[in-house]
């Protein structure tokens, strides 16, 4: 038993927090094995790029699924949180490039195996980073099986998926358009181009028939791609256009002649009705120029700038061409007119520049097949979206989808497992380097330079980490995993391929429910970002108020999908919440004996306060549990918070104190009990939350040996349900409260006692009252106590409350000396009578009225109504008074 004097006066989390951690890890306290007398929980943590620094979108996903985990390690599950990080090619390989940019190099000075030694190198450095700084948060992953999507298994989980899908003929190479990054000089798929809406015209461009019949007048956004036109398009159903299919037009400012032709692609109500038709530049003219065999003309260089084909604009922006070809349009008599207009363009999900769709050589995924078992899995709640509202982008995305480009122009990453023979060129699609060339018996081969999309490995990620391709143990006991926690902004970057991808490969959905959160916003409800340099950084928020301050801020008042703003408020809150339970602690420890026997305690020893609590003990254990498998997260820890603070520690703690002033007896040690039990269950619920400071509070009480993160989670005790004994506490808690109200109205001084009336046509309640009369006389600091079933024995000018099944009446005279508070009144009028004269004579003076700001004018009427209201009430009371005097 810990003694008073051997506990600080405070949590202190920069001294606690690492030393709890480390004892943490020291008895491995977070290690699961596959055990087949427990029932698994998995959770697998979404990796976090080996760039990356904590910030507080990753603190609050992390604490959701630690939160979970230590939930369901108290339960009793052998749990399983697995963590990881991404290599995140784009990113890292920018990163290395810039580092390379600083010494005068580039990627290809070096080459690529040297590229890749510095890669390793930089992931050795940096890649743990992250890592360590979740171990602050209070992450409890099991790090001894800490994985990276490029660790030797995951690769070649990585190429066997490749070669399945491949050998299944869902992987494909060809030449279609895509989505081109001219910053990072790569493609990207779909779900990594963000759309953002931008200021942008439409600009009417005159093309003139080339038998001298007319124009036809189109619409673009982009006129600097109108040199690689092909073809302009109207709908076969538009008549006013019919006659001129067939024809051709003059593509102006150069010397080419391209047709009309008709397809249903053209929408009727856009525009004039007829389309400028690019297939290198736009993915819609791409299908249209397939169905009608035209020309593709590429415009651009890798990095933005128009080519050769480009003509005198050749090696400007697309911007610089922009600009030029319209006043060249313009000049030459071919534009018609301009309208301005908000216009949705694409931007990297990385770098945010625009995005270019081009013609590329490519790998790509069919979607097809892919994506209808996993909208079905989804539809028939095999897979439970928390909040459910978020299957709409899932069902959006996934019934929309294009073949997904998998390639990437990198070096970093899982490179593309294909090869080809350096004499015939023979394509060979392998998880290892092939030998010997079966079509010309050469053994010189040349992999594809090519890298594989993050995401492609990502999907893989569920069951990858549990040791897939292979049989393992873990994977047999602990997939599928059992909840995936993540943000709505990667929905469908990743959450939907790794559900197609588990369906595919292990024909088992890879998680039973996604539980989705907001974004962390600043106090103002804007996003988090650099540019506006409102960023919090978590690791300064541990280290100035402990990782349980910031994870209570985090949660609390939380709902599961929305947004949430950031307030210091929280903070300070979390940090006096550790404070108020860490002083319930020390007033429990210092009430202990240094013999205390809890064995002999039975439930005829509760008084009525501890059958109180101990119902309401039970009633909050109920209610955190229902939160909890309802992932209504932020409610369940408001719970605890209102039972700690407000039932625990200031009613319960300051009820029993006369119990606990006695030396000797039961009373005493059911006190002691009952707080000290009370305060392990409550903490027990409170430590998904609040990890450090409930595991040190537990060191210092009297139960079973062991750690906190290792015990049992709290059931309700249904010998606790004392229902009628939480109705009577609840009514003399509620009488007590009305009581304090008229004493704060009436300011009565808190040493004076003032006498009760308790009315109630209930004799229980009555009795209950006659019973209970020293919790008034303490708490409420009552006089003598009287109770009436008849209202005629209450004076006329007795002061009234209301309570559940009854009514408080105090004579005025107990509250206030009424000569003394007359004369308060009558300076009170005079007090008011001035400020009244005061801004009458403002608001009479025309130069106030007419030169003061009208703001200043309408806050000086208010004051003045504002006044003469208090007047009316101060007149009113003061005549009443003076009639009892």
């Amino acid at each position: 038993m810990a003694r008073i004097d051997a506990i600080a006066t405070t949590f202190n989390p920069n001294e606690k927090e690492r030393q709890i951690y480390q004892e943490w890890l020291d008895s491995k306290a977070f290690a699961a094995t596959p055990n087949q007398e427990k029932e698994p929980y998995c959770i697998v943590m979404p990796p976090p790029n080996i760039t990356g620094h904590l910030h507080m979108g990753h603190a609050l996903d992390n604490t959701l699924q630690d939160l979970l985990i230590r939930w369901r390690r108290l339960q009793g599950y052998e749990t399983l949180w697995l963590p990881g990080t991404d290599h995140a090619a784009i990113a890292t390989e920018a990163k290395i490039v810039e580092a390379m940019r600083e010494e005068g190099l580039t990627k290809e000075d070096i080459g690529r195996e040297a590229f890749l030694e510095r890669a390793w190198e930089w992931k050795r450095l940096y890649g743990g980073v992250i890592t360590d700084q979740l171990a602050r948060l209070g992450a409890s992953c099991d790090w001894d099986r800490e994985r990276f999507t490029m660790d030797e298994n995951l690769s070649h989980a990585v190429n066997e998926v490749f070669v399945r899908l491949y050998n299944k003929g869902l992987i494909y190479r060809g030449e279609r358009i895509i989505n081109w990054c001219p910053h990072c000089l790569t493609s990207i798929s779909d779900a990594e181009v963000e759309h953002n809406d931008i200021e942008a015209a439409f600009y009417y461009v005159r093309y003139p028939l080339t038998d001298g019949s007319g124009d036809l007048v189109l619409a673009t956004t982009r006129p600097e791609t109108m040199l690689a036109d092909t073809a302009v398009a109207v709908n076969p159903s538009d008549e006013r256009f019919k006659k001129y299919v067939g024809k051709m037009v003059y593509l102006p400012l150069t010397d080419r002649q391209i047709p009309v032709i008709e397809d249903h692609y053209v929408d009727l109500e856009l525009g004039t009705g007829v389309v400028k038709i690019t297939p290198a530049h736009d993915p819609n003219d791409f299908e249209v120029g397939a169905r009608h065999d035209l020309p593709i003309i590429n415009l651009l260089t890798e990095d933005a700038l128009m080519n050769e084909n480009g003509g005198r604009y050749e090696g400007m922006t697309v911007l610089d061409a922009r600009r030029a070809i319209v006043k060249d349009l313009e000049d030459e008599g071919y534009l018609v007119r301009t309208e301005h207009m908000s216009h949705a363009v694409g931007t990297c999900y990385r770098c945010n520049t625009f995005v270019e769709p081009r013609i590329s050589m490519q790998w790509f995924v069919k979607m097809a097949d892919l994506v209808q078992p996993a909208i079905k899995v989804v539809a028939e709640k095999e897979i439970q979206f928390v909040p459910e509202r978020f299957e709409k982008i899932y069902f959006n995305w996934l019934e929309n989808s294009r073949d997904w480009c998998i390639s990437r122009q990198l070096w970093w990453g899982h490179r593309i497992p294909v090869w080809y023979c350096a004499d015939c060129g023979k394509e060979q699609v392998s998880t290892t380097a092939p030998t010997k060339c079966e079509n010309c018996g050469s053994d010189r081969w040349q992999q594809d330079e090519d890298t594989l999309d993050t995401w492609f490995s990502s999907a893989l990620w569920p069951f990858s980490t549990l040791g897939w391709p292979e049989e393992t143990e873990e994977l047999q006991y602990f997939y599928p995993t059992d909840v995936l926690v993540t943000g709505y902004d990667i929905i469908t970057f990743w959450v939907s391929r790794m559900i197609f991808s588990a369906l595919e490969h292990t024909d088992k959905i890879p998680f039973s429910y996604v539980f989705v959160h907001g974004l962390v916003r600043d106090a103002l409800g804007r996003k988090m970002s650099k540019s506006l340099k409102n960023g919090i950084d978590p690791l300064e928020v541990i280290d100035s108020h402990g990782a349980d301050a910031l994870r209570y801020a985090l949660i609390i008042g939380s709902a599961p999908g929305n947004d949430q703003r950031f307030q210091d408020e929280k903070i300070d809150a979390g940090r006096n919440f550790m404070n108020k339970v860490w002083n319930a602690l020390r007033f429990v420890v210092m009430n202990f004996d240094e013999e205390m026997d809890f064995t002999s305690i039975c439930s005829q020893d509760f008084e009525l306060e501890d059958r109180w609590i101990l119902a309401e003990l039970n009633e909050v254990i109920r209610e955190v549990e229902r939160n909890l498998e309802n992932f209504e997260i932020g409610l369940a820890l408001g719970k605890i918070y209102s039972f700690l603070w407000d039932l625990y520690c200031d009613w319960y703690i300051e009820i029993v104190k006369p119990r606990l002033q006695t030396t000797t007896g039961k009373s005493r040690l059911t006190a002691q009990y009952v707080l000290n039990h009370v305060l392990i269950q409550t903490i027990t619920l409170l430590h998904p939350f609040m990890p450090y400071v409930t595991e040190d509070i537990y060191k210092h009480l009297i139960h079973e040996p062991g750690q906190l993160i290792r015990s049992s989670w709290p059931l309700p005790n249904d010998e606790y349900d004392f229902t009628r004994d939480k109705e009577n506490m609840q009514i003399l808690m509620e009488a007590t409260r009305q009581i304090r109200n008229v004493r704060a109205e009436y300011r009565v001084p808190q040493q004076q006692s003032i006498n009760l009336m308790i009315f109630s046509s209930r004799q229980e309640i009555l009795t209950l009252f006659e019973d209970n009369d020293q919790f008034l006389s303490r708490l409420a600091k009552a006089g003598a106590i009287t109770t009436h079933s008849e209202r005629g024995d209450i004076p006329a000018d007795a002061v009234q409350a209301q309570f559940n099944g009854g009514e408080i009446f105090i004579s005025l005279r107990d509250l206030i000396d009424l000569g003394s508070e007359v004369a308060r009144l009558n300076t009170e009028e005079e007090r008011l009578a001035s400020e009244i004269k005061r801004a009458a004579g403002k608001l009479a003076n025309e130069n106030f009225v007419t030169k003061a700001p009208p703001a200043v004018v309408e806050q000086e009427r208010e004051k003045k109504s504002k006044y003469e209201k208090m007047m009316e009430n101060v007149r009113a009371r003061r005549n009443k008074l003076e009639s009892m005097l």
